[in-house]
Formats: C-alpha cells, structure tokens, sequence
C-alpha cells in the first residue's frame, strides 16, 4: 500500500493555484456535501514508533513524504527515516530541497517536484526565480549522489492549454519523467463555460501534439516516460482493467497530521472519507469507490473514474463535468490510435512492453 504523509498543511510557496482552495476556502455549498473537521495540527503530531508499528503491519507499505511542503519539517523526515526501513517517496516543491542531508535525500527513491513547465511558466505561476531554484538544487542533490527517478509534476491551469509546449521545455531541460494535472477549478461560482471551452479545444490539440511527438521519439527506439501516456498504453496492451488510477480509497491513502487515515490528500479534514487511524489493521481500512456518472462510463475501465474527490463532492455544474471529460475521452482515444504502431514497434524489437511499466500510487497522475 501507498501511503502520503501530510507532514503539515503549510508552504513556503504561494501558487496562483493551490489544492487548499478545495477544503479550507471552499464555499458554503461543499459544507452542505460534508462533514469537516479542521482540529488537525498544521504540523504532523503523528507518534513516529505508533506509525511503524502501523506500516509493519502492512506487507509492502511505501512512504511518500507529503504537504504543504513537507520540506518545511525536516526533523520529522529525519525522524522518519531513522527509524523505519521501507521505499520512500517524496512531492515537494524543491526549494528546500537543499537543506535535507544528502544521507537522507539520497535514500528517497522517487521526488516528485512541482514545476510548470517553461521558467517562464514556472515563474509566472510560483514566484520570480522559482524556476533557477529549483534546478540549482536538483544539479546539487546529484552531484551528491542522487540515482534515483526525478519527476516534474506540471500544473496546467485554464489560462495556459499548450501542455505539449511545457513538456517539451521541461524534457529539454533534462527531465526524463513527467506527469501533469489539470487545474480545473473546484468552484461552481469560478465556472466560465465559454472559457473552458476554449480552454478544451486548445488542451485537446496540444495533447495530440504531444502524443504525436511521443510516438516519433518512438521510432527512435526511446520511450518518454509521460506519466498519463505510460499507464494508459500499458492497460490497453495488457487489456487491463483499471480502478480509480491514483489509489485513493483502494490501494493509497493519506495520514493526517492527527493520525487519521484518509482517503487521499485532498481530502484532508473531510471527515467522511476517514479509513482509520493508525490502530487500524491496513488490512481493514475503509474503502471508498467512485460513483454517479462514472461507473456506466463507457471508458470506465480505462480511466477509472479520474479523481474521488471530483467525483464525490459534484461542486461543478453539469456542462464543466461534461468538459473535464471530454478531455479524458480525447486522451484516451488519442493514445488507443497509436496502438497499431506501438504494437508494430515492440513486434520489431525497437521497444518493449516493459518500457510502459510504472510504479502505481505513488503520486504521478495517470488521468490529468
């Protein structure tokens, strides 16, 4: 099982965007949804031998360091990391990431870092000089050492639709690995139709782009490793049926900053998406499924429902729903269409099926 770790809700950043809009600010209407309890520290007051007395009863838990940014509570990493043997992972903005001994960084098999493509776009959306940040400190963690798989987990927000223009900027850059998620808004009163639907249009053909430029690489004999185009190729190969594809509720969870077990991160202080609490057997926590629209779904199978939150807390109008779907379904077709050459280029040894495969749950998103 996957575990995130909210080591506080706090940041060192202030993003134009923020998954906090979706709890804390969010309008009257999301409380008449649910319940919220807002009694959890802002820093992790989690027992560190009560959590590995909770994770060693998992068979193979793995650890993602989690915020805000988690980067703000480097004793408590520490702590962690002293006394638990397990995978861990980390999502963090990369400020910090200079400041975490190299010891520690260096056993951290998997960071996600926040980047939004261009350090134009990375600037614009996080703050002047982000962007050379976060790179000085990336060339520093592997001069000292570093081996393991660095992603770039990208934020395409309404205004900015030209996905592919960003991943190529951030892969020429030196990023092999890359995930993006789509800042849809989590508001009613933020819904312009009109807007979105140019915001739509413009996304749907820079994605097309992208998987073109994927597939030429291809021929190449080189596979990029863009999150949402890995795992969905990697299920239509294998003819596998998906659950919802970030874990939450089934194969993921959040620990709260109390202790509480919760369905996923953004979920945080919604108390009807608790699973448990660290007493709990892993084995035993609740599980949460997606519902409503999605299940009859006739892409179910392959997106599996794109996000628990999204899908339970129903805060968009029907036309925006509508719209975040039809960039699933323009995804997904897209990449079924290059099946014919995928499956011609591992028949001819230029690639493998292997280079589809991807750790699952650990934070990159599959379906934006």
């Amino acid at each position: 099982m996957h575990y995130h770790i909210i080591l506080t809700d706090l940041c060192n950043s202030e993003c134009r965007y923020c998954y906090q809009k979706s709890v804390k600010d969010a309008d009257s209407d999301l409380h008449d949804v649910f319940r919220f309890d807002f009694s959890a520290p802002s820093r992790s007051h989690v027992d560190v031998k009560k959590l590995k007395q909770f994770l060693e009863r998992d068979k193979n838990p793995v650890l993602i360091f989690y915020g805000g940014e988690p980067l703000l509570e480097i004793e408590k990493i520490k702590e962690i990391m002293d006394t638990l043997d397990m995978p861990f992972r980390m999502q963090t903005n990369g400020l910090l990431l200079d400041r975490l001994p190299f010891e520690y960084v260096n056993r951290i098999q998997k960071i996600l870092i926040s980047l939004d493509g261009s350090q134009e776009r990375t600037d614009f959306n996080r703050g002047k000089g982000t962007y050379n940040k976060v790179m000085d400190n990336l060339s520093l963690i592997k001069k000292n050492g570093y081996k393991g798989e660095i992603i770039a987990r990208m934020t395409i927000a309404q205004y900015f639709p030209d996905i592919c223009k960003q991943v190529l900027s951030l892969l020429k850059d030196g990023f092999t690995s890359v995930h993006w998620q789509l800042d849809a808004g989590f508001y009613a009163s933020d819904f312009d139709l009109e807007q979105f639907k140019s915001f739509v249009k413009e996304y749907n053909k820079s994605i097309t782009d992208l998987v073109n430029y994927w597939i030429k690489e291809m021929k190449n004999g080189y596979v990029l490793k863009l999150y949402p185009f890995a795992g969905i190729i990697s299920s239509l190969l294998k003819n596998e049926k998906t659950k919802l594809r970030c874990g939450a509720g089934h194969s993921g969870y959040a620990i709260m900053t109390n202790g509480k077990i919760i369905a996923c991160p953004i979920m945080n202080y919604i108390e009807d998406f608790v699973a448990g609490t660290l007493d709990s057997d892993p084995q035993t926590l609740r599980t949460f499924d997606v519902s409503g629209r999605c299940v009859h779904c006739h892409i179910a199978s392959i997106c599996g429902g794109r996000c628990l939150y999204w899908n339970k807390a129903k805060v968009w109008p029907e036309e925006g729903d509508n719209l975040i779907c039809e960039t699933v379904e323009h995804l997904i077709c897209t990449l079924r269409d290059t099946l014919p050459d995928i499956e011609k280029l591992i028949k001819e040894g230029t690639i493998t099926l292997e280079n589809f495969e991807y750790e699952k749950y650990f934070g990159p998103e599959i379906i934006p």
